[in-house]
């Protein structure tokens, strides 16, 4: 059984990794959906190049979001599926 103090085994740590990919591209994609739709409420409109970007960022976390679960599914040990579901909602409470 992995201590929950150490750090989680390889599989685990890829999961965890992916989680905070995935994390960081939604962040990225949100953020510039904000700003967009900030200016849309100022009277602007987005441009050619910001909506390109919103689509490279959405597909980005799209690849993001396959990884996780491709990753997720390598981790099949129940205890290691656990802690790492442990670590996941204290990431999740971090963001």
């Amino acid at each position: 059984m992995p201590d929950t103090n150490d750090t989680l085994p390889p599989e685990a740590q890829a999961a965890l990794n992916a989680y905070q990919s995935m994390s960081e591209s939604k962040k990225a994609y949100f953020s510039l959906l904000s700003e967009i739709d900030q200016k849309y409420r100022e009277g602007g409109s987005p441009t050619i190049a910001e909506n390109l970007q919103l689509e490279k960022l959405l597909g980005a976390h799209n690849e993001a979001v396959a990884a996780f679960n491709e990753a997720m599914q390598a981790v099949t040990e129940l205890e290691v599926r656990e802690l790492l579901l442990t670590r996941l909602m204290g990431e999740a409470g971090k963001h």
